[in-house]
């Protein structure tokens, strides 16, 4: 479900699509003009956002004192972070994502790449190629893909889980949809534009 939201001032381009919100507001019903007020019958309702705030921080708001602050710098110097214990980094990071699904650590590793990312290659004639990873998981079912793919989801600040009709191949990139309001066709991005 859906629902519109009306921000002014200072709250406009404060987030983009995509981005998970917290909104303070007024929950409001629209006015209705001319035969459709004198019908009656549901009025579309909408919020008059009071303030907003983001729940994901965006990577270029990420700032490193923040994480400065927060490591125990007297941690690092235990013999857990010995250089004999960070020779295999990778796989260590790999393990810690989604913890409770034993295994699967190609797999694991495949999405740390993936949240990394690569490196944009700019090439002499002027073309770029992307660094971008994508991944498809394919399985038998009841291996735990799908929880993988959630947590991913939460670990990247504009991730995005869908899955089974919401993926569809229009659904990931737009979708045509009816405008509650003015009863007009308007088009919507879909989960790839959100992200």
């Amino acid at each position: 479900r859906t629902i519109k939201v009306h921000a002014r001032g200072e709250l406009v381009q404060k987030c983009s699509p995509g981005d998970r919100i917290q909104i303070t507001g007024i929950f409001l019903q629209a006015p209705l003009q001319g035969m459709k007020a004198l019908l009656g019958g549901n009025t579309p309702t909408y919020i008059e956002a009071l303030d907003l705030q983001r729940n994901k921080k965006r990577y270029q708001d990420i700032e490193f004192e923040e994480f400065s602050r927060q490591i125990d710098y007297d941690l690092l110097t235990t013999p857990f972070f010995s250089a004999d214990r960070t020779n295999d980094m990778f796989t260590r990071l790999a393990k810690s994502i989604a913890p409770e699904i034993f295994g699967m650590e190609d797999v694991k590793k495949a999405l740390l790449l993936m949240l990394v990312g690569g490196v944009t290659k700019e090439l002499h004639e002027g073309s770029k190629i992307r660094g971008d990873i994508n991944i498809c998981l394919m399985g038998d079912p009841g291996i735990a893909k799908s929880q993988l793919l959630r947590y991913v989801s939460m670990l990247s600040p504009r991730g995005i889980y869908t899955s089974g009709k919401g993926s569809s191949g229009v659904g990931l990139t737009a979708a045509v949809v009816k405008d509650a309001l003015t009863n007009e066709l308007v088009l919507e991005g879909g989960a790839l534009v959100l992200a």
